[in-house]
């Protein structure tokens, strides 16, 4: 028989069941375990591809909005097909064996086509895991420590993404190994997140009424407005919400040196990691539109000094305020939507909220890398600003009319 685990039950009032369980700190572990691997490779691509293979600013912004749109169709198939299969840690694991056996290929490509490709299989092992994932760490812990568990998740998330770089800078700058050698070694910490996904990641039996449902893949019946309006709103913010490789371009722009691009990045993983488990657990206390509000504030204000920098000291404050919408807004994020729709429905509401940052993700990158060629970067930083400040002021006024008396 497979092990399973007893899900924290939505209605049951005993707070010994309140507790963080094996699945939640298991696929924190495996978090860990990837960004560990792909934060030593991602932080150096910007310049990789600019520098080694000659790519420009917009062709950056291609790759990468093409990489998360793809990921993001298959994150609402794979979260509809673990609902209806009642099963997520297949999914899981087949996502995490792909990305970590893709990812390390980057050392071998010679164009920025080639990247491309490699980006989006890596994506696609992304794509397959990570509705499953997060609906299974809502299935795990108890509605109370919801925002607790996806922090946690999210910290371990950045704990490894601020570790890949600094393991990056130690290999370039004492063993003085190549871009494409640290590439090869991210194959270790890689395989290391598919054996704890293996062997760590339990199943979560079901309730029966969730056994009983079979999910269409629209998914929109009984998901309820609540739902849908905050998935408009987070299309909104994604649109000004570009990769993150244009902050390392500009913080690059502003006189950071290249060798010290992995200690920037850490410093920003760092603050994350920090401030998730905080925000979590402010989202569990105060609610979480408040919390997700807060941090779209920080987000805006964020972007708009990074208009306005003129001094590399500047990039590396900014970077560390950065961190600080992740915390307010990762974990309060994902407690939401387990928040507002059924159980049985969680794995395909989670694809669909990837789904639309993967369709918004695309053209925010395109916009912001047109924007930076023909403008500038100042341009492109307050475009981003003002889509933020946009969503902020939508789910302020959403939270007014759902909290209406019906």
């Amino acid at each position: 028989m497979r092990p399973t685990s007893t899900p924290g039950d939505d209605t049951d009032p005993d707070h010994s069941s309140r507790r963080l369980g094996r699945n939640v700190y298991a696929l924190a572990a495996v978090s860990f375990f990837t960004d560990v691997s792909s934060e030593m490779i991602y932080p150096l691509l910007p310049f990789f591809l600019t520098t080694v293979l000659g790519a420009n600013p917009g062709f950056i912004g291609v790759i990468e909005g093409a990489a998360e749109s793809t990921a993001a169709l298959l994150k609402l198939v794979s979260g509809w097909w673990s609902d209806r299969v009642k099963r997520r840690k297949p999914l899981i694991v087949a996502g995490y064996v792909l990305a970590s056996a893709m990812r390390p290929l980057v050392a071998i490509a010679q164009t920025a086509t080639q990247v491309l490709l490699i980006r989006v299989s890596d994506r696609v092992g992304k794509g397959i895991r990570n509705s499953p994932r997060d609906a299974l760490v809502a299935d795990s812990v108890h509605p109370s420590m919801r925002g607790r568990a996806f922090g946690l998740r999210s910290a371990a998330d950045n704990a490894g993404a601020l570790l890949g770089p600094l393991i990056a800078f130690g290999l370039i700058s004492t063993l003085h190994l190549s871009l494409r050698s640290v590439f090869w070694l991210a194959v270790i910490p890689g395989a290391l997140a598919v054996l704890t996904a293996i062997f760590g990641v339990v199943e979560v039996a079901k309730h029966a009424a969730a056994a009983k449902a079979q999910p269409t893949l629209h998914g929109a019946k009984n998901m309820g407005g609540t739902f849908w309006t905050f998935l408009v709103i987070v299309f909104v913010f994604t649109l000004g919400n570009s990769t993150d490789a244009f902050l390392l371009l500009r913080a690059r722009q502003l006189g950071v040196a290249v060798a010290l691009a992995p200690i920037l990045w850490a410093l920003l993983n760092g603050v994350k990691s920090i401030s998730n488990i905080p925000g979590g657990v402010l989202s569990d206390r105060i609610g979480r539109r408040p919390t997700l509000i807060a941090g779209w504030l920080v987000y805006a204000l964020v972007y708009f000094l990074f208009s306005r920098a003129t001094a590399a000291w500047q990039a590396w404050a900014l970077f560390a305020a950065y961190g600080i919408f992740f915390g307010l807004t990762e974990g309060a994020e994902l407690a939401l939507i387990a928040d507002v729709v059924p159980k049985e429905r969680r794995g395909i509401a989670y694809g669909w909220y990837y789904l639309a940052i993967g369709i918004g993700a695309l053209p925010a990158s395109i916009m912001f890398g047109a924007l930076w060629d023909r403008f500038g970067s100042g341009v492109a930083f307050m475009f981003g600003a003002a889509l933020a400040l946009v969503a902020a002021l939508a789910l302020t006024a959403a939270a007014r009319l759902t909290n209406r008396p019906s």
